[in-house]
């Protein structure tokens, strides 16, 4: 038979052992790489690990152990473990691999401290004394079962209670097995999430310093390295001299009439914050030709482009939802089925929005009405008249042109909330969304976040850098405004 413990390898890698692996890997390519490089595939390297987390909690919910066991172990293993024990006389050696494997999980879930339970673990599945039990064939499986649970509680996570405890009402040898193997590899894997959850802070403050390094000899070696950079953040500063209507404050777009001067907001003092704020949107809109683009943020501009992506099909999306909206009444929106039906259809179509947006329109158009139509007649309501029906397809198409005013004030009302971010957080800034996004509030969540931890983590590495470009930055400036506030 194969040998147990390289089938499971073959079937699911040790997280430890990869993690090991590409370590090795990865310190002798960072060495030679650039600070851009290491950047790329550190932060990659935490991503992956939050992927997979993730990817643990969809094991968690799990409707069966006999559905989950076929992952980790072939059916026929058990099949033959099942024709092995009701053999007579039984024959053990499937049971006697099963148990060695499960041993060094037990053993691979303990902490260093735990030296007593290491040493009870040992005594308990003393492989030796195990075998010289099969071969007079009184080996006890359904008690060694009974310890291994037992042993389970004390070192599961609380998350793993209920699976254990299920485990205890299974009486057939064969699945009771099952059954644990399938649950140690999730406490296996918790405990791979516990220790890359320890060791992401010393991972970022590697990154943190690593790359500060990095580009600081690069700067040694030409000291014109950071003009880019700082032509980014003059752009910035100019930016935010001349006062402008908040998005908040922003006008209904079927208003003809402009803020009277008593609206307009005297700015506000210039501070470093608002300034990065502003260059980091900016990223946001920035031509791909154009080929200024701020040094210390190369390595991040391929994430940058997808966070204007999805940036941008969420105002499309947004879009839709407030003029749908404002035909279908409270009744249609106020049903959380029907919002995320709508959601659902809208997302799937705008993805290639980019490259066709008159034609995508068109069909958002036609689908949309469609599932207001049949939603109305579901619900026993008057339909749309064909006024009303015209005027709503004739709207959402017009979404396609970048001129369109709900399109502008949405992507004005989404970059206002991405600069909250950037300065709150994100759940502050969710605490007070304004009009139009408030059905696209996940979305927004994992945008702001995404955002957040790509910006708060360059701003951390070229801090330095930042402070005494803003330092040369700020005060002129602020001189303008405050002569330009004086006129």
């Amino acid at each position: 038979m194969p040998d147990l413990k390289e089938r499971a390898a073959r079937k699911e890698p040790g997280a430890a052992e990869s993690a090991s692996r590409e370590s090795r890997g990865g310190n002798t390519r960072e060495s030679a790489s650039s600070a851009q490089g290491h950047r790329s595939r550190l932060t990659e390297r935490v991503h992956d690990a939050s992927k997979l987390d993730c990817h643990l909690e969809d094991r968690k919910s799990a409707s069966s152990l006999e559905s989950r066991g076929k992952e980790v172990m072939p059916s026929d293993f058990w099949d033959h473990l099942k024709e092995q024990l009701s053999a007579v006389p039984p024959d053990f050696s499937c049971a006697l691999e099963l148990l060695k494997e499960i041993k060094e999980i037990l053993l691979s879930l303990l902490l260093p401290r735990q030296s007593r339970l290491r040493n009870e673990i040992e005594e308990a599945l003393d492989m030796e004394f195990l075998h010289q039990q099969a071969d007079r064939g009184d080996l006890n499986v359904s008690y060694l079962s009974k310890y291994i649970l037992n042993m389970m509680v004390l070192l599961c996570a609380p998350v793993r209670d209920e699976a254990v405890q299920r485990l205890e009402n299974i009486s057939d040898p064969v699945r009771l097995l099952r059954g644990i193997f399938q649950v140690l590899g999730q406490m296996k894997m918790d405990m791979v999430n516990y220790t890359i959850q320890s060791l992401q802070p010393q991972l970022q403050e590697h990154s943190i310093q690593f790359e500060r390094a990095q580009f600081q000899e690069r700067l040694n070696k030409d000291p014109s390295l950071l003009n880019h950079t700082t032509k980014w953040l003059t752009q910035a500063a100019t930016q935010l001299i001349a006062p402008s209507g908040s998005c908040y404050d922003i006008q209904d777009p079927s208003s003809s009439s402009g803020p009277s001067p008593s609206d307009i907001a005297i700015p506000e003092p210039l501070s470093p914050a608002m300034v990065l704020s502003q260059g980091f949107l900016n990223l946001l809109t920035w031509d791909p030709e154009n080929e200024e683009f701020p040094e210390t943020l190369l390595a991040d501009r391929s994430r940058l482009q997808e966070l204007e992506s999805q940036q941008n099909q969420l105002t499309i999306l947004a879009s839709v939802l407030l003029v749908a909206s404002s035909f279908s009444g409270s009744v249609l929106f106020g049903s959380p089925q029907f919002v995320d039906r709508l959601k659902r259809i809208t997302k799937s179509l705008v993805e290639d929005f980019n490259s066709r947006p008159e034609e995508v329109m068109q069909t958002v158009s036609d689908q949309v009405t469609e599932e207001i139509h049949q939603s109305l007649k579901n619900m026993g309501l008057s339909p749309l008249s064909s006024e009303n029906t015209d005027s709503l397809i004739g709207q959402l198409q017009n979404i396609a042109k970048k001129e369109n005013c709900v399109r502008s004030v949405i992507d004005q009302r989404i970059h206002l909330f991405l600069k909250c971010c950037f300065v709150l957080g994100v759940q502050r800034s969710l605490l007070d969304l304004p009009g139009g996004l408030s059905l696209i509030e996940a979305e927004l969540a994992e945008l702001g976040q995404k955002f957040v931890s790509l910006t708060h983590h360059n701003q951390q590495v070229f801090a330095p850098y930042y402070t005494e470009i803003l330092k040369t930055l700020i005060n002129p400036v602020q001189t303008l405004t405050t002569k330009v506030g004086s006129l």
